[in-house]
């Protein structure tokens, strides 16, 4: 049974790594493309074809996660059936192999890329793509997203500041810092704004070329002053790390796990919604697991019977079901987004549903036939 166990595993490896290296060269040409409009925009020492190879590459680790689950389905069903077609399989089940010893064999086979998966996302998938942002920053000139760049909330004591920075530049620094002060009634309290800043090693922001406008307003009556100060330097004590500044123009599916639950106790914490956050948070729990979901999904089609050249419809139907995956996960994510649903259960939903459908196939096709 070892020996049945090891070909089955070298059979779906072979598989789902041909199939993952057919995918990832498809994004790698896709994303080249895609570059080439940025090459030469900043002169001749600027961003080039060079660089740009290098930031495809290194986005290869991210869409290897996106990939993973799907590429193990497609691959899994593939030596399943050619198993089926060349009656492998029926050999197998006569040497003493059931339908539950083939499930705990896939399993395992899952199992390992479900580690593989997590690995990936987790910690390989976040370093290059940071690195890969850094490249782009560094010969592109700024790091943004949006119309408006990065906003951002912290209380101190009783009173509230929201900060806009506008983009990083490729030293690190910030470029474009607005700071609204507010205090225990929701006033305005000050504004301040500067054209850079750096990120102090105390924790303090040293702002440049600051323009700062104060308003007191005179116990309960309606008269206010305004007072104006234009300094060179400003130092602004805050608890907001530049991790924190870089993760808010990042997108939350190339952060860590760990990065993004500290982000979302830090905006829970400052009274911000973290729902979007939240969701990503879950998805990086459960999409791991969704391998475990496509083994056995995979399985029914050991035991279906193939005529000659019937496999590839059904390695088809394993493309599109993989693909609907991965559409399904994406609308549960921007509609629980939208509509305020639980995070955990908007995340799992995909799978849950994918997992009940794999085991109605296993029960119907597998252990009543």
């Amino acid at each position: 049974m070892k020996t049945i166990r090891r070909l089955i595993h070298r059979e779906a490896l072979s598989a789902v790594a041909f199939v993952t290296v057919g995918f990832l060269a498809l994004f790698f040409f896709f994303d080249l493309v895609d570059e080439l409009r940025w090459v030469g925009r900043t002169g001749a020492e600027g961003y080039q074809l060079s660089h740009a190879l290098l930031f495809v590459v290194l986005s290869i680790p991210s869409h290897l996660y996106e990939l993973l689950p799907i590429t193990v389905l497609i691959g899994t069903i593939f030596v399943m059936a050619r198993l089926a077609q060349s009656s492998e399989f029926t050999i197998m089940r006569t040497s003493g192999m059931g339908p539950w010893r083939a499930l705990r064999t896939l399993l395992t086979l899952g199992g390992f890329f479900v580690l593989l998966t997590f690995a990936v996302g987790d910690y390989l998938a976040p370093l290059t793509d940071r690195t890969a942002q850094l490249i782009k920053v560094r010969y592109l000139g700024r790091l943004t997203t949006g119309a408006t760049g990065a906003w951002l909330k912290e209380r101190q004591e009783d009173h509230s500041f929201a900060v806009n920075v506008r983009a990083l530049t490729p030293n690190g620094g910030m470029l474009d810092v607005r700071i609204f002060e507010f205090d225990e009634k929701g006033r305005l309290a000050s504004q301040t704004q500067a054209a850079s800043g750096q990120f102090g090693s105390d924790g303090a922001w040293a702002l440049e070329k600051v323009q700062r406008s104060r308003f007191e307003q005179k116990g309960d009556k309606d008269e206010a002053r305004v007072e104006h100060l234009d300094a060179p330097t400003l130092q602004w004590p805050t608890r907001i790390s530049a991790d924190m500044v870089a993760a808010s123009l990042l997108k939350p599916d190339r952060m860590a796990t760990l990065d993004l639950f500290q982000f979302i106790r830090h905006l829970n914490a400052n009274g911000q919604s973290a729902q979007k956050y939240e969701i990503e948070f879950w998805r990086k729990v459960f999409y791991p697991l969704s391998c475990l979901v496509m083994v056995v999904l995979a399985l029914p089609f050991a035991y279906l019977h193939f005529r000659s050249g019937g496999i590839a419809g059904y390695v088809f139907g394993g493309v599109m079901a993989g693909i609907s995956f991965f559409l399904l996960n994406n609308v549960f994510g921007y509609a629980g987004n939208l509509q305020n649903w639980s995070p955990w259960l908007t995340a799992a939903a995909p799978g849950l549903i994918y997992s009940v459908l794999s085991l109605a196939a296993f029960g119907w096709l597998v252990l009543r036939r």
